[in-house]
């Protein structure tokens, strides 16, 4: 399955819900609040920078309710645009209760150039998952499917995941999710393996937990992402070192801007 930065920039930490009550405490983001990240690809054992990848959350009105937006972007710069040119655009749309409403994902990677698009509807305690994909040059790809369990995006599922409490989480502990992928879903696996430290490119120091996100083709286990998230009451991702099919790359925190807890997983400055 084809992987991007914004696919791992946004899958991390959440647990399973048993029945579709999809709704959820927010106790972790507010409107305003605003990351920057700066990205890095290897080719070759050589490190270059690569672009900047964007994250905010705003309020709207969504038919008629009261909701939250939140849109991540991702650009290469120029000098990356020749070997691999990346625009992608990710929006979901969830009630005030985080609860998953639409998600949309625009990706320009490389020559190809590709749509998802994910509406979430909720009755009798299931949850109704209308998908569909268009591609460049090629058929679009549609599907529905009724879920027991909730069902989340790229997006609703960070969103959620940050209000989670992982102090009962044990080294090695592995962590199960449904995911609309655009074309159907998919069972996620997180590994959580501890915490560590971390200097981010602001120079400021953080105390992280640190998850794994695999694969597993063949019954062999894959990792294909670490990402490092602030062990304070924001959860806010700081690192993520990515395997992907053209080499490696790693995104790095350079910014925080709206943040709703103090950042008390900060250990140095």
């Amino acid at each position: 399955m084809r992987k991007t930065i914004l696919t791992w920039l946004c899958a991390w930490l959440v647990t399973l819900a048993a029945g579709a009550q999809c709704e959820a405490r927010n106790d972790a983001i507010q409107a305003g609040e605003l990351l920057t990240y700066d990205l890095k690809f290897n080719w070759k054992f050589i490190w270059v920078d690569a672009g900047q990848a964007r994250m905010d959350m705003q309020a709207i009105t969504y038919r008629g309710r009261p909701c939250f937006r939140s849109s991540l972007i991702s650009t290469s710069n120029r000098k990356v645009d020749r070997f691999f040119k990346m625009r992608d655009t990710l929006t979901c749309i969830t009630s005030n209760k985080l609860e998953p409403l639409y998600f949309r994902k625009g990706a320009e990677e490389g020559d190809h150039y590709t749509v998802d698009e994910v509406w979430f509807s909720y009755e009798n305690e299931k949850c109704m998952v209308n998908q569909h994909r268009k591609r460049r040059n090629r058929d679009t790809i549609r599907s529905k499917e009724t879920s027991d369990e909730c069902v989340f995006d790229m997006l609703s599922i960070l969103m959620q995941a940050r209000s989670f409490d992982p102090t009962h989480y044990t080294v090695g502990e592995k962590i199960l999710f449904p995911m609309a992928t655009g074309t159907r879903i998919e069972e996620q696996t997180l590994i959580y393996r501890g915490k560590k430290n971390f200097k981010a490119e602001n120079d400021v120091k953080y105390r992280c937990l640190v998850f794994s996100l695999v694969e597993y083709k063949k019954g062999k286990e894959k990792e294909v992402i670490t990402f490092y998230v602030t062990d304070d009451k924001n959860h806010l991702p700081v690192r993520l070192d990515l395997y992907l099919n053209f080499g490696s790359a790693k995104a790095f925190l350079r910014d925080i801007k709206g943040n709703r807890h103090p950042l008390t997983s900060i250990i140095e400055k």
